[in-house]
């Protein structure tokens, strides 16, 4: 080399090009910061329309087998509509505050299966009479499961667990919350091609691609590619439906591609207003409610996974564990609300919609609040709501490709804060994902083909808690990562740095950092009544 001398070692920091951030940067708007009103009627919308597919979907599975018919589906839909509005202002407004939709759940669909095929039902001959005596149990057990997370989140008890989170045990969790329902994503797509595969091709374009051929300064196209795109593909199934397309297709494919096929619209009333009770009085039975309470705390633990993504694309620190917990305790509420009207299923927060913040660049918490408007408005006027709610599934299952990715995707982004040069941290990171995935598929499998699950014990209320806990697969995978996270070798003095501790440790308080106070503070001076600290 020139001058004989040794190149100087060069500078840790300049072989770091992409720096550690603890908010993700170029968020257009913030949990504070909401767009002007017009650009924020219209992404509300938007968020209202992603949330209808699980909103139709769950029902349209459940009210049949419950003995109902389109009427009856109909009033569940509205009811579900309803009540994922209220939870939804509520979250927003009192529980983590963070822009989060909270919606129906999959979780809870195994324990109301179970309540459905209960002895007890099997001797009532009338269909509707039947749909209404099983919606009275699951009322009943829905009712008794939110009791777990309104004392394990109010009680302050979840603020103890999740202080020990770091981003390594977070990165599973967070990660298999989206990637794990990719069962709900392509497969839905393939129920009917022609109609989902250009969904997936319209909504990349307009949001990828469309805003960088076009230069435009304006995001109009990619903040606004959902609405776009929807009206695109739905204008076009309709036009395949009136046009004789599917007249002499298999029952199946039509129910899956027309248009016309769901029932909802001729099933519901023009005005109607959910309430209290509307099915009767709950019934309670003991092993349905230790069913449903396992699938309660399922879903809590996925609903901190979300929430964690949620954090990440509003550009929002790091949730302090006790705002955690809060939340935790109003979503036990919101599924005390789902019991007490009637939804025949338990809510946690909307996956979608999570991946929809990352679309839109948008995490402004007035944005989700004017969505849970549409919500309530859209449940009243039930022919009106019917319309966009019969929107063909495989629309929504096209989105879903795209938004449960986002969210996988955001627990990767996790691990810039740990070690990847560490052995205990890829043994962590590796075995968790693999267990995560292969502990519920091996469940699924074993049930499709023996009708049960592995665990088959004379208490039918044991097999469906085993059955619900280890199906989840953020849940699996959470816990194996949380467990060996602060256990393997939980004294070196290196394993703190690697797990990525110490970036998130001055959030385990609220008042670790001023901006917690800024994004999470509970508004009305509420804080005396559920304190933060």
């Amino acid at each position: 080399m020139a001058g004989g001398g040794a190149a100087p070692a060069p500078k840790q920091d300049e072989l770091q090009p992409h720096p550690v951030r603890e908010q993700l940067p170029n968020v257009s708007y913030c949990i504070t910061s909401p767009p002007p009103w017009p650009e924020a009627v219209l992404l509300g919308f938007q968020h209202f329309l992603v949330m209808l597919g699980t909103t139709v979907i769950i029902p349209t599975a459940l009210v049949p087998q419950m003995g109902g018919g389109n009427d009856d589906k109909a009033r569940v839909v509205q009811t579900i509509l309803f009540v994922s509005g209220i939870n939804t202002l509520f979250q927003t407004f009192f529980g983590t505050r963070l822009p989060a939709v909270i919606g129906g759940s999959y979780t809870f669909v195994v324990p109301t299966i179970s309540i459905i095929l209960a002895g007890r039902y099997s001797d009532i001959v009338d269909p509707h009479e039947k749909f209404l005596h099983i919606m009275r149990g699951t009322q009943g057990a829905l009712i008794v499961a939110s009791t777990l997370q309104i004392i394990v989140g109010f009680s302050g008890l979840w603020r103890n667990v999740t202080r020990f989170l770091s981003p390594l045990a977070a990165v599973p969790l967070v990660a298999l919350s989206g990637f794990g329902l990719y069962e709900f994503g392509f497969p839905g797509v393939a129920k009917c091609i022609e109609i989902g595969l250009p969904q997936i091709i319209l909504l990349v374009l307009f949001s990828q691609y469309l805003p960088h051929a076009l230069h435009s300064d304006k995001p109009v196209f990619d903040r606004f590619s959902v609405i776009f795109s929807i009206t695109i593909v739905w204008f076009y199934a309709y036009l395949l439906t009136v046009g004789g397309a599917y007249r002499h297709s298999p029952p199946k494919t039509q129910l899956h591609c027309r248009t016309d096929r769901s029932g909802l619209v001729g099933g519901a009333p023009w005005i109607r207003v959910p309430y209290p009770f509307q099915w009767g009085a709950p019934t309670f039975d003991a092993g349905e409610a230790f069913a449903m309470m396992a699938a309660s705390f399922v879903a809590l633990v996925e609903s901190t996974g979300t929430f964690i993504a949620v954090t990440r694309y509003a550009s929002a620190t790091p949730c302090p564990p006790s705002v955690l917990s809060r939340g935790i305790g109003w979503q036990g509420i919101g599924i005390l609300l789902d019991g007490i009207f009637g939804t025949a299923n338990g809510s946690s927060v909307s996956v979608e919609n999570t991946g929809l913040l990352a679309l839109t660049r948008v995490g402004s918490r007035r944005v989700v609040q004017i969505s849970a408007g549409f919500m309530i408005f859209f449940s009243i006027l039930g022919k009106f709501g019917a319309v966009f709610a019969s929107i063909p599934a495989p629309i929504f299952a096209a989105l879903y490709c795209i938004f449960f990715a986002y969210v996988g995707s955001v627990g990767l982004s996790f691990l810039q804060f740990c070690n990847l040069n560490s052995f205990r941290t890829l043994f962590i990171l590796g075995f968790s994902i693999f267990m995560g995935l292969s502990v519920p598929q091996y469940f699924n499998e074993y049930t499709s083909v023996a009708g049960f699950g592995p665990v088959h014990v004379g208490a039918r209320w044991f097999n469906d808690i085993v059955n619900v806990i280890f199906s989840s697969k953020p849940f699996v995978a959470g816990l194996v990562a949380f467990f060996l996270d602060n256990t393997l070798h939980r004294h070196d003095p290196t394993a703190k740095r690697d797990r990525g501790y110490h970036w998130w440790k001055r959030f385990r308080s609220f008042k670790g950092d001023v901006r917690s106070e800024e994004f999470y503070e509970l508004p009305f001076n509420l804080n005396k009544f559920f304190p933060s600290v």
